[in-house]
Parts: C-alpha cells; structure tokens; sequence
C-alpha cells in the first residue's frame, strides 16, 4: 500500500520512524499517558505531550459512542467501503455460477455440452480486478497527499458507478471476446476504485477515531466485508431462479446501490484535520475539529496536541527507508509480516471465494452450491465474532498451529475423497469447504492480524506493514491466475483433489509457523525489539522472562517502561 497512506497517524496511538543511527529514541503513547524508552542511555528522549480528546483505557465502549457521537457515525459510514468490498468480490466470484450467465460468457464443453466459463477468463477476472485494487491502493497515498480525503471517497464513488455501468452492459455486444473483455476492463476499475476507497477510509479513521473507538472501528472493517460478501451471496442466490439475462444483471445492478454511500460520506464529513494541519490550514482544521467533537471538548487543545505529533512525526521520521526494512534484525520482522500477510491464500481462500462455480464442477445442483456458498459465509461471519473471545484466552502461536493442522487434515480429506464421486463425495467436499472457513475464522486467519500488527518495530511500522499489504495483493493475483487452471474441467480439471494442492501449501504453511512465528501476545513494543535485537528462536519467545542477567541487560539498555 502506499506509503502515505500507512504513515498518516492519530494523535494517542503514534507510530514513530527513524533512523537506525538516529540520536532520537522511539517514543509510545497510551491512550493518553505517554512514556518513552531509549534504546541507549545516551539518547535524547521526547515527551510527548497528553492528547485531550484520547479515551482513558477504562473507559467503557458506551461511554466513548456517547463522548464522541459524530466520529462514531462518521466511522460508521465509511466503514461502508469495506461491505462494498465484501459485496463485489462476492459478486465478481459467484455470479460466473449463474446458468444464464454461462451461456452469455462461456462456452460448451464435454460430451454433454455443458457451458463452463473458460479458465483463461475466470482467472483474468479475478487477477486483474485484484491488480486494479493494488494500483488504486498505491496511487491513493499520493492523491491524498495532495487533495486531501474527501476528494478520494467522491471520485471513487462516481467512478465506481462507471465501473457498474461498464459490467451491467458488458451483455449488450454481440462478439463474446468484447462481452468478456468489457467485464474485465468494469471489473479492473471497480477494483482500481476500491483500492482507493478502502485505503482513504482507513487513512480517515487513523488519524481521526480517538484511541478508546479505534479498536472496535479497526474490528468493524473485516465483519463488515463478511456481511458484504453475505449479501452478495443472498442477492446471487435469488438472481439463480431466473433463465433470463435480468437474473444475473440484477446482481450487477445492485451495486449501484451501494456506489452512493461512499458520495453521501464524502459529502457530509468534514476534511481530516491532520491532513488540513499538515497543509497549514489552522482555520480550517479547528472547523473540521468542531464538526467532530461536541461542543464542550477543547478543540484548540487538540489542534495544538495534532501539530506536535505532526511535527515529531516529521523529525523522526524522515530518515527511515524501505532499506531499512531488509537490514539487521528488521529483515526476519519484514519477513514474518509478509508471511502472515500471505497466509490466507496459502490455507484457501482463492479457492473458497470461488466456491458455488467449483461445487458446481464437481456435481452439485447450482442453486445447492449458492446456499452452501452463504451458508458458510455466515458461518464465518460468526466464527470471526467467537475469535475476538477466542484471542483472549489463548496465544497466536498455538491458535495458528492448531487450526492450521486441522485445516491441512480436513484438505487432505477433501483431496481423498476426489478419488470417488456421487452425492457422498460432493457433501464431504463441501462440508470440509465449510468446516475450513470456521476454523481458518477462529484461529489462524485473526491470528495472522494480529502477528502482522505485533512484529513490525515502532520506527518501521509503517514500511513494514506498506509491505505486507503489497505481498497480499502480489500473492492474490498469482493464486487468482493460477488456481482456476487447477479445478478447471478445460485446464487441470482435478475437482475435489484440488484438496491436495492445499494441503501441501498448508503442511508448508505449519511448518513454517513452527519455525519462524514468535509467541508476543501480552509483550510490549520494546519487549519485542529486544528479543528479535538478542535473536531468540521462535519457540523460545514465549519463555523470556527478560529476568537475572536478561533482566539487567534490558534495563541498562534503557528498554524498560519508565
């Protein structure tokens, strides 16, 4: 993702680069109450000032919605970018299920005529619209830097009614290489415009959403691109019944709905005033603050705490490099963000997202596949609400080993089974498609989240998590182009053994969880800079104590919370 995009920061939860030779030492703050630690006794350390408008950290989630009524509402809405999200890439997947859809885009094939959509077409337009949310993620940064957020969300918004357009009339010509062509240029910029969308939202909450909300605002993001996804499922499965042309144009029709919601935001937030600080605009920024907060709530206090975090922000920050990502003991923490960051395309989902076109090859009725697809959509929608309880009581290590080894068991299965057919091999195939995505949503799926957000060092996080976005884009569309060819009836054609393709990636995947993904929950930042700087195994991070001479090191090296 682009740089700027990732580096925008909001006051109470600052995230600090420097340089690794830099005299000034990386700063944390809480919530409110800030403290700062050196990396050598030596250094000069910041204080940063308190944030006023920051939440105490025992502050229930009720009192904060009652404290900050307008930025709850706000986030709400631009939340919305992610059902968006959820709901097209259910669509773009599912609708190539529809009968009549495959008659308009596909072609027969077989003994028995059957229309299939060519492998060459179902993996262009799952790569390419990925491609296209890549460059709108990283063209977003810069076009943010300039016009602000605002702009983003209302030009996005119309652009994506464009895209809808192109899609919804891709039927109309008569040559089916320009019917498919059209689809994939409306399905490109769509994804191009939700790359934009999404990373404008986030950029907003960042620097905006006080700390006690940014939590569950963060936690909104993924259960609302679930329901958006649900949804698209619902609206495919009654848009199944139709043999006409109208039952898979109302699927695309009914993103224009959604189109809107990013305009109608764009037109009643008020401009970021981090962004508006940065360009000078004082004025501005106290008028933006006052459209936020509730009138009681000292808005000059908050523009004075915002130009000192920018301002640290822009001392500290501006000798870090992307190089520096690669070097010392920052190089295996790059390593491990990308790692989790790609997980998910390693334990399946390329191939669930796709799963009512793939039962359908493999035997089931179309409209049994399209309620099998909601169905453990929903279930996952409820496995990822039982991880937020689950992540509590247990560590990410020993949730992503356990759930990873049953996933690479039950996809072991699935491959077995493909050496028989009938009704028995058809359930037990979708039945493990489900049981994958409970298990992946209760444990190593957050889990991954979590180890990405925990690894990467203070002055780095930014770089580092641009870069594990970018390797989810990169390993997105290589298994987006890539798998159709697998399960294909025109190209691979293995059906239900496709199940052994993962199972190796995710026997790989385990492995290389036991081996290289450290045990941080309930660390601090400086905790962890320490034992990655001592290079402790993976295994022996949990153990560390930091006590007897460990425990002396640490404290002459200044790490610990004063």
């Amino acid at each position: 993702m682009a740089e700027s995009s990732t580096e925008h920061l909001c006051p109470g939860s600052l995230r600090l680069d420097s340089d690794r030779d830099s005299d000034i030492s990386t700063a944390d703050y809480n919530a409110g109450t800030g403290y700062t630690t050196n990396k050598r006794p030596e250094t000069q350390q910041y204080q940063i000032p308190p944030v006023n408008h920051v939440s105490s950290s025992n502050t229930s989630f009720g009192q904060e919605i009652r404290r900050y009524p307008k930025i709850a509402i706000f986030t709400l809405g631009l939340a919305t970018t992610a059902f968006l999200s959820g709901y097209d890439n259910v669509i773009v997947n599912t609708v190539p299920s529809i009968a009549q859809f495959k008659k308009d885009f596909g072609e027969q094939y077989g003994a028995e005529h059957e229309y299939i959509i060519p492998s060459m077409w179902l993996s262009l337009w799952s790569a390419l619209g990925c491609l296209g949310g890549m460059i709108g993620a990283l063209v977003s940064g810069p076009w943010q830097d300039r016009v602000g957020r605002r702009w983003p969300l209302a030009i996005g918004s119309l652009l994506s009614a464009v895209a809808v357009a192109i899609v919804y009339t891709s039927n109309l010509p008569a040559g089916i290489t320009v019917r498919r062509t059209m689809f994939l240029i409306g399905e490109m910029i769509q994804g191009l415009v939700i790359g934009v969308l999404q990373t404008t939202a986030h950029t907003y909450i960042s620097e905006t959403v006080p700390a006690g909300l940014r939590g569950s605002a963060m936690a909104l993001i993924p259960t609302l691109v679930l329901t958006g996804q649900l949804a698209g499922a619902l609206v495919c499965l009654g848009a199944s019944d139709g043999d006409a042309q109208s039952s898979y144009l109302v699927a695309f029709g009914s993103m224009w709905a959604f189109c809107v919601a990013p305009l109608v935001v764009a037109i009643l937030i008020p401009e970021s005033p981090a962004f508006l600080i940065r360009h000078g605009r004082l004025a501005d920024a106290h008028s933006a603050l006052k459209k936020l907060h509730r009138k009681d709530q000292d808005c000059e206090q908050i523009i004075e705490d915002l130009r000192n975090t920018i301002d640290l922000e822009r001392r500290i920050g501006q000798k870090a490099t992307y190089r520096d990502c690669f070097r010392g003991s920052d190089r295996r923490r790059t390593l491990i963000v990308a790692f989790t960051s790609v997980m998910p395309c390693f334990f399946g989902l390329s191939l669930l997202s796709n799963a009512s076109y793939f039962l359908q090859l493999i035997g089931m009725d179309d409209k049994v596949s399209l309620v099998m697809f909601a169905l453990g959509i929903g279930l996952g929608l409820v496995a990822n609400a039982v991880s937020v309880w689950i992540n509590t009581f247990f560590t990410r290590r020993f949730l992503m080993l356990i759930t990873l080894s049953v996933t690479t068991l039950l996809w072991l299965g699935m491959g077995i089974s493909g050496f028989w057919s009938g009704p028995g091999m058809i359930w037990w195939t979708a039945g493990s498609m489900i049981a994958i995505i409970i298990f992946c949503g209760v444990g190593v799926w957050p889990s991954s989240y979590a180890v990405t957000a925990e690894t990467s060092s203070l002055r780095l996080r930014a770089k580092t998590l641009g870069i594990g976005i970018l390797s989810v884009y990169a390993a997105t569309i290589v298994f987006s182009f890539t798998i159709p060819y697998v399960y294909n009836r025109d190209a691979g054609n293995l059906g239900a053994k496709t199940g052994f393709v993962y199972f190796g990636l995710c026997l790989i995947t385990t492995a290389g969880v036991w081996w290289a993904i450290p045990e941080m929950k309930g660390r601090s930042s400086f905790e962890i800079d320490h034992m990655f700087e001592k290079g402790l195994s993976a295994r022996k991070f949990k153990d560390w104590s930091g006590d007897g001479s460990e425990g002396g090191e640490l404290r002459n090296r200044g790490l610990e919370h004063e």
